[in-house]
């Protein structure tokens, strides 16, 4: 919800980080338009235009501010909208951007299931701004920031942005920011020269429930893929951007007296760093808004833990392996077998970290393995079919796992699954699809942390934690889980 004037002044006086992405603030005697926690001179009153996104901020001729700089504000979660198929058109558009993929409005129309005229009513109605002027901030921003951060050459920039050629995005860049790709390099710029890692910074509302997340991560770590060491966690990753795969590592390093994250890449990934940005920004839920979950997970078993995260992985299909892996095991077996799966079949990799070497195992190495040859890693041949089934499904593009992925037709796809249930669609969907609101209602973790081993209990409470359930089984595994 939109604060009156008055209100969002008090916010952007304070530098409340709350509100970092929620609401922007354009000075009309600069042109400029802020994050509340930017710290350059207050402006006057009088003369600031209050925008809930960054494309609307535009839209009104206002361009980015080249200290507090706008593109690292964390986004939105699916249910901050209120109207949630806009909100979903607004992921696809974002990932879109952040992907370089050049996605058209009736494409994005056709995957939600409406007409690309009704699509742009309801885009307007929700966020002020039509689809197209929303695609173009979001690769606009991302583009500035690589820019900035990094010095991958201003072509390769438009490229990984999604514009297609250099004359587009300068023309597109011009026009909105009025400086050319090059001057805002000359000006803005704090990238290393040479062959130096690509590094972004990420921002995040606070609280952020830190310890919780990191210890997620380190209770699950699978050697050879990722590590957790003080406030950094680092892992292997490989993806297919633009037609081709890439690969290397990655570290993100948290920075809590910024609220800020700082994501490194291997030189191998900087092609795909937008990418590899915005799987980051799902992997530790920095989009989240603890003033929104909070309060509705109050009463929920735990303690007081402020900052509840969902955090995920950077890749769908390997958050649905290691969940078909869990079924009916500890976490601790799990772990095992994924290590076993990697081990195997997954790809050796050079990294300057002594703790990463192997890739997780693609969707296509996997479909295509002997099963009798998975099956004697200890995995049942339950498991075996569930797990060659999906990955079939992912291989041959009948199956995306992703945010921006729509939620029903995808739940449904998982349970026409062999080997997959309820509880493995409701977690699929909680991690790699980020819903919010996912409720794995027989998880046994679950009804210990409610003390009973009454599914439909456990279900009637959690009503009163809608529409943040996800988070409600965060915080009730965490209550249960090792603190070394």
């Amino acid at each position: 919800m939109m604060l009156q004037d008055d209100a969002a002044y008090r916010v952007i006086t304070a530098h409340d980080a709350r509100f970092d992405g929620r609401l922007f603030v354009g000075v009309t005697s600069t042109g400029i338009y802020c994050r509340p926690v930017c710290r350059v001179r207050m402006p006057r009153r009088e003369n600031c235009r209050f925008f809930p996104n960054a494309a609307l901020a535009e839209s009104q001729g206002f361009r980015p501010c080249l200290r507090c700089r706008p593109e690292m504000a964390p986004g939105l979660s699916l249910m901050d909208s209120s109207q949630v198929l806009a909100q979903q058109a607004a992921l696809m558009l974002s990932q879109a951007a952040h992907d370089g993929l050049d996605l058209a409005l009736p494409e994005v129309a056709a995957r939600l299931g409406v007409t690309d005229r009704h699509l742009r009513r309801i885009f307007a109605q929700a966020h002020g701004v039509t689809p197209i002027d929303y695609l173009t901030t979001q690769r606009l921003l991302l583009a500035k920031q690589l820019l900035t951060d990094t010095q991958l050459p201003v072509t390769q920039v438009a490229l990984a942005t999604g514009f297609g050629s250099l004359r587009r995005f300068n023309a597109a860049f011009i026009e909105r920011y009025r400086m050319s790709p090059s001057a805002l390099r000359r000006e803005g710029g704090q990238g290393t020269p040479g062959d130096a890692v690509p590094t972004l910074r990420l921002a995040y509302r606070p609280p952020y429930d830190l310890d919780g997340v990191l210890r997620f991560f380190a209770n699950r770590a699978i050697e050879g893929v990722e590590a957790v060491e003080g406030l950094a966690l680092r892992r292997t990753l490989a993806l297919q951007h633009r037609g081709q795969w890439v690969a290397g590592w990655v570290e993100a390093r948290f920075v809590p007296d910024r609220h800020e994250l700082r994501l490194s890449v291997a030189p191998a990934l900087a092609p795909a760093l937008g990418a590899v940005a915005q799987r980051l920004r799902q992997c530790l839920d920095l989009d989240a808004d603890p003033a929104q979950i909070d309060p509705v997970l109050a009463a929920v078993p735990g303690g007081e833990r402020a900052g509840v995260r969902l955090p995920s992985g950077l890749d769908g299909f390997e958050i649905a392996v290691r969940v078909i892996l869990g079924q009916q095991v500890t976490v601790a077996a799990a772990r095992t077998l994924t290590r076993r799966l990697v081990e195997r079949f997954g790809q050796p990799i050079e990294t300057p970290f002594a703790s990463l070497h192997r890739l997780f195992p693609s969707a296509e190495v996997l479909a295509g393995a002997d099963p009798e040859v998975i099956g004697k890693l200890g995995i049942v041949r339950q498991r075996v079919r569930a797990l060659q089934a999906l990955a079939a499904a992912v291989a041959e593009g009948r199956l995306a796992l992703h945010r921006a992925a729509p939620l029903q037709p995808t739940l449904e796809a998982l349970l026409a699954l062999p080997g997959i249930g309820d509880w493995s669609a409701q977690l699929i969907a909680m991690r790699a699809l980020a819903w919010p609101d996912a409720w794995p209602a027989s998880d046994i973790g679950i009804l210990n942390a409610l003390s009973t081993r009454d599914a439909k209990l456990g279900t009637e409470l959690a009503e009163a934690w809608r529409p943040w359930r996800a988070y409600a089984v965060m915080k009730l595994w965490l209550n249960l889980e090792p603190t070394t």
